[in-house]
């Protein structure tokens, strides 16, 4: 069954009317994802048997609505929710049950979705200076809108965006530009609102303007590339694929640095015409100054993400900021690498020189004022901006031990919700309350003279005078409501908190909710694994290799409670939020599915060959669906196959300091393949897509992850994907990344 220019083939329609009264019962047995948010629209896969064209399908209350899937077969059908499912600002989550109209009823159990309510859970994540200094333009990518603060007066204006605004830069004197993620635009937005629109990618997450305003460079997460636009035609003057999930970016003299969150790299590109010139992350032997690790700095395997990147063309030098080079397999068993702080990158030499690290909390945004050589950063963990001699962090190991000049502590409104009694913090070594406000980004007014801060979870933007020794907060703006939902506020919080000063936060494994990379885990047997994204986790219980814990609660008592060493442990209150935070981080739709939700007819891969989704379904059913069955293709997805552990034949351990690693197992559970797309390394250690080289260091072999898990992971125990044809071996993975 097909469509040609929307109709249906006139052989399928006869072959309905000859057998319209055989017509089999219409049976939906499942639909994925199970979880959504109702900040876009979210395409849905539908299983079951019956299906034929023209079906309906209604989405039950609260939302009453019907809907016209895409129908592929008997089998499968597809479609989307629109990006106006709306909940009463006060409530979280709501479950509706999705049942096909138009056709015999089933008398199957009933099937539901669980709607996030994400339009009214406001997350200021990203702003921008104006070079004015007289206007800041905030963006908050769940509600569609910007937040526009004249600092002169004190008065915020709401700016309606597109789709996910998550990226902006300052344009020109008083104006800015805004990159989206679920819209193929660029924005750009003046004191006197939206003027003009620009084509851009899907994606955003990094953005920065040339100096002369002629170029806007773009990092993009939806098929891992950065961008070079003109801001004048919209033309694309270039495109340069990246490493995976591509954040932080920095002008850095004729290079333009570029972060991997999932590789933990950073990359250089040519300005003039994207050419890749270097790939740097800490190595074995690079110098960790400060902090637990100080010692491990020969068993370094790679890096974490960069949080933010920062250019001194003083010094000549590129600040990162991160939890800190990447401690892999060592014969102390020491398994906690989190140690947050700033490291030094030479370009030019294309060396990881040192890590300044701080033994807790977590650094993200880096201002620079180059002239007074004072270096900023905003710490989200414990609520604080750290102030740096930037010529001691370049200097040596020696003056950079001593580089930290103070912090000052951003502290949140008195009737911002707690999770404990302010008496119980600041205490034993504990975070202050400061912690509640979550400083995610820094900016610095052109005379240096101003810092202004964006606290995520207060939703407030405050000016501190940095220009003395003393720094001094001057003003603090209110940009918009942040307590509809205040337990799931409070529960955010919580995720990204460095209560007992460990440097160790849920974010700091699951950055935002997704993966970052390995670990030299904490858990046993004591091995390197992958960290795993818990987007959607809430569907897949059991939790860890071997299974440890079998409830997302039960996962943050038991992790909470590890992160910050029993300093305290986690109440109940805290539990309650938390879970109620991490049960909302969704996957995000798939870029690779057309305008109804179904994947497209034919896709072309990242290497640039071209598969053919609907035919590798049928290769995926043969071989692939008992391990991975639909709608969150696991077996944890249902209570009856949850927690099966198998071995397929893929490595038990990454070839690194092996002895030093305790197989334990070499069974793993069949891990979910929605987000499939935007999975970086796969395998429960890692082993598809890193390499481990001579000198001991962890490098990307592929960022192409799934090709080299059919062709070099995928024999006779799984799946045998070998065995397939070049081009089924193309359909295949074109299906598996439109999952």
């Amino acid at each position: 069954m097909h469509r040609v220019n929307g109709r249906f083939s006139v052989g399928f329609s006869v072959l309905l009317l000859l057998g319209c009264h055989a017509r089999p019962p219409v049976v939906l047995e499942a639909v994925g994802p199970r979880i959504v948010s109702n900040q876009t629209s979210q395409p849905l896969a539908l299983y079951g048997t019956g299906f034929y064209p023209g079906m309906k399908v209604t989405l039950g209350p609260p939302f009453n609505l019907t809907l016209l899937p895409r129908v592929w077969d008997a089998r499968h059908a597809f479609t989307r929710l629109p990006a106006t499912l709306e909940l009463p600002p006060a409530v979280t989550q709501a479950t509706a049950r999705i049942s096909v109209g138009g056709g015999p009823a089933s008398g199957h159990p009933p099937v539901q979705v669980t709607i996030v309510n994400d339009r009214h859970f406001p997350d200021p994540l990203a702003f921008a200076l104006a070079r004015d200094g007289a206007h800041v333009l905030v963006v908050s990518p769940p509600t569609d809108e910007g937040f526009l603060l004249d600092t002169r007066s004190g008065k915020v204006t709401r700016v309606p965006l597109g789709d996910g605004p998550a990226a902006v830069a300052a344009l020109g004197a008083s104006g800015f530009l805004v990159g989206h993620l679920y819209e193929e635009s660029l924005r750009v937005v003046t004191p006197d609102g939206p003027s003009r629109t620009l084509r851009g990618p899907l994606g955003v997450h990094g953005l920065l303007v040339s100096e002369d305003d002629s170029v806007a460079y773009v990092a993009e997460q939806a098929h891992d590339s950065v961008r070079a636009i003109d801001l004048q035609t919209g033309a694309e003057r270039w495109r340069t694929p990246v490493m995976p999930n591509p954040s932080a970016v920095a002008l850095a003299g004729a290079l333009l640095a570029v972060g991997s969150q999932l590789a933990g790299t950073v990359e250089t590109l040519a300005l003039g015409d994207g050419r890749a010139v270097s790939t740097l992350q800490p190595r074995p032997g690079v110098s960790i100054v400060g902090g637990h690790t100080e010692a491990f700095g020969d068993r370094v395997m790679n890096g974490r993400a960069p949080r933010g990147l920062v250019y001194s063309k003083r010094a000549q030098r590129l600040f990162v900021a991160s939890v800190g080079p990447n401690v892999g397999p060592n014969a102390e068993r020491m398994e906690v690498t989190m140690n947050g702080g700033v490291g030094v990158l030479d370009l030019e030499r294309r060396v990881f020189e040192r890590h300044a690290g701080m033994n807790a909390g977590v650094p993200e945004g880096l201002a620079l004022d180059d002239v007074r050589g004072r270096l900023y950063a905003a710490d989200i963990a414990l609520g604080q901006v750290r102030v740096y001699d930037a010529q001691a962090l370049t200097k040596s190991d020696a003056t950079a031990r001593t580089a930290l000049l103070g912090t000052f502590a951003l502290l949140p409104p008195a009737d911002f919700p707690r999770f404990t009694p302010d008496a119980e913090l600041g205490v034993k070594h504990r975070a202050g309350v400061e912690l509640y406000s979550g400083p995610r980004a820094v900016a610095l007014s052109t005379d240096g003279k101003s810092l202004f801060v964006l606290n995520r979870f207060t939703g407030r933007l405050a000016k501190l005078d940095v220009s003395k020794k003393d720094v001094v907060q001057v003003a603090d703006w209110p940009l918009t409501p942040m307590l509809e939902q205040p337990e799931r506020r409070v529960g955010e919080v919580l995720y990204f908190a460095d209560v007992g000063r460990s440097a160790m936060t849920c974010d700091t494994c699951h950055l935002e909710g997704h993966a970052e990379g390995i670990l030299f885990e904490k858990t046993r047997p004591m091995r390197i694994y992958r960290s795993t994204s818990i987007r959607a986790a809430r569907e897949t219980p059991p939790y860890f290799t071997p299974a440890s814990t079998s409830s997302i609660a039960e996962t943050m008592k038991n992790v909470g409670d590890r992160n910050r060493f029993h300093n305290p442990d986690l109440n109940d209150h805290e539990i309650n939020a938390l879970t109620l935070y991490g049960t909302g981080i969704v996957l995000l739709p798939n870029p690779n599915l057309d305008a109804d939700g179904a994947p497209v007819a034919a896709l072309t891969l990242p290497d640039g060959r071209v598969g053919h989704p609907r035919a590798g379904l049928t290769r995926f059913e043969a071989s692939c669906a008992s391990c991975h069955p639909a709608p969150h293709f696991t077996t944890d997805q249902a209570v009856e196959t949850r927690g099966h552990y198998l071995d397929v034949g893929t490595p038990a351990l990454l070839p690194l300091r092996e002895a030093l690693q305790n197989p334990g197992q070499s069974r793993f559970a069949p891990p979910s393949l929605l987000g499939a797309w935007d999975t970086f390394p796969m395998l429960g250690t890692g082993s598809a897509g890193l390499t481990v080289k001579a000198d001991g260091a962890v490098e990307v072999s592929s960022t192409f992850v799934l090709r080299e898990v059919l062709e070099k992971y995928s024999g006779p125990k799984h799946g045998n994907a070998q065995a397939l044809r070049p081009q089924e071996r193309d359909d295949l993975l074109a299906y598996l990344l439109s999952l």
